[in-house]
């Protein structure tokens, strides 16, 4: 289910609404205080999603949900506003803004509305409806948190995605002074709570291998985009009915620049001569430019450029700010120093660690000796020795993301071309990752309550700037 940023989430089951109000004192609401509403009321609509807006989706071009959703934009033609959906129930909540699990309303649906729809409604109804998540932000309580520019930055990266494994923007819209943005539904909760439901709360080492592959190419497709993630970890993984992944939460994001190019794996680059690098972009665009051309030219795809690799990582990104989750962030980022896409691949790391064995590795007690752990201390294991050769692999990866130097990090240079060549991913057809059967596949339902775990306080993901 969808999830904001550091985030607590909340199991409530109350119906919840919006109706329209002239009393400006029943209309407020933050991401603090949404809890104690079990309906909610706007003053007035301020912005549409106009056909014009909703741009189309390739990847989407399948999905029912989406379908549903430009069927019911172009109905409208002046654009969908939130009297077009009903809420159900509150699903999330965070730093930023609250999620909502959200419908289209019946008219959209060629269905009579009914004012008095309950959560026990019939169960077949559920299969004629297509849930989204609705995620509202309180632009004044932003405001006053000096956050509005992270709230203006997930929107901004989730207009520019297309992707299998990444949030698509169904719709957007104001009402108020509150922002809102449609999405979709992941009815399989995040990886977070998925893996607490695993035998000894930890994922097989076959599951984390394929829960990894996906998060990589999803990586891959931000960092092509010159989109450094900043915030990866398990619970901002989710799951979608079909059991695939999709990464969420996008407001500590960074958006830089990335030249693709297509290169030798053969290279080996001398950190001392910038020439050498193969990050020296000179020529690679328009490389990649003709290579293209040949691609859709010529039916012998295999014989055109053999042991060629696609890069496009976003190397120049730096910034200073102090942000992620603690458990997560770089030794740079813990360090108080300036830090670029190199983060990413710490994170990843971590990500992996924590779904083969259940747990961090550097976490302690307080967040500021987990910082200390994370730029001093040395990388172990739970066990002396692996138990098979999978698993030696797999340690072998965590070992080189995990390097504090991010200059030597594995992914730093050529970000997922090289990880994916890792003999940890040996036989996976990375381009076919759709077709896999995922470990578990939780279907198209509408839970009744939130699997969220609750055995722990979530991480919190922080900004300091």
């Amino acid at each position: 289910m969808l999830d904001c940023g550091g985030s607590h989430r909340d199991s409530s089951n109350g119906d919840l609404s919006f109706k329209s109000s002239t009393n400006s004192t029943n209309s407020s609401m933050s991401s603090e205080s949404c809890s104690s509403y079990s309906r909610l009321s706007f003053e007035l609509l301020t912005a549409r999603s106009s056909p014009e807006n909703l741009t189309l989706k390739p990847h989407r071009s399948s999905d029912s949900a989406y379908s549903a959703i430009r069927s019911a934009t172009f109905r409208r033609k002046t654009g969908l506003t939130f009297r077009d959906f009903r809420l159900i129930r509150r699903i999330g909540s965070g730093d930023i803004g609250t999620v909502y699990l959200c419908r289209l309303t019946r008219k959209h649906n060629n269905q009579e509305e009914d004012d008095d729809f309950e959560d026990d409604h019939d169960d077949d109804d559920d299969e004629k409806l297509c849930f989204y998540a609705m995620k509202v932000v309180d632009k004044e309580a932003l405001q006053v948190k000096k956050k509005v520019h992270r709230a203006e930055m997930e929107r901004k990266i989730l207009k520019m995605l297309d992707h299998p494994f990444l949030p698509s923007l169904y719709a957007e819209f104001e009402a108020s002074h509150f922002s809102c943005i449609v999405m979709e539904y992941c009815s399989g909760g995040d990886l977070l709570s998925l893996r607490h439901k695993q035998p000894y709360k930890r994922f097989s080492l076959s599951s984390a291998r394929f829960y990894a592959a996906e998060v990589l190419v999803a990586l891959e497709y931000l960092h092509m985009l010159g989109i450094i993630y900043r915030d990866l970890k398990p619970e901002n993984v989710l799951v979608r009915s079909d059991g695939h992944i999709m990464l969420s939460d996008f407001d500590l994001s960074l958006c830089s620049d990335a030249i693709p190019a297509v290169e030798s794996p053969s290279l080996s680059p001398d950190s001392t001569s910038p020439s050498s690098l193969p990050y020296a972009r000179s020529h690679s665009s328009k490389t990649f430019s003709c290579l293209l051309n040949r691609l859709f030219r010529s039916k012998k795809i295999q014989t055109l450029c053999p042991n060629r690799l696609f890069v496009a990582e976003p190397v120049s990104a730096r910034s200073c700010s102090f942000v992620g989750t603690h458990e997560y962030v770089a030794p740079e980022v813990a360090s108080g120093g300036s830090h670029g896409n190199a983060v990413d691949w710490w994170a990843f790391g971590i990500f992996i660690y924590e779904l083969m064995y259940g747990r961090t590795p550097f976490a302690a007690p307080s967040n500021e000796q987990t910082l200390r752990n994370i730029v001093k201390k040395p990388l172990s294991f739970p066990t002396h020795s692996p138990s098979s050769s999978l698993e030696s692999h797999a340690r072998n990866l965590i070992s080189g993301l995990l390097n504090k130097d991010p200059n030597s990090r594995l992914g730093t240079k050529r970000g997922s071309a090289d990880v994916k060549t890792h003999p940890f991913f040996k036989g996976l057809n990375f381009a076919l990752i759709r077709t896999v059967t995922p470990p578990q596949v939780p279907g198209l339902r509408r839970q009744r309550t939130t699997p969220f775990y609750q055995g722990q306080p979530k991480s919190t993901a922080f900004d300091y700037f």
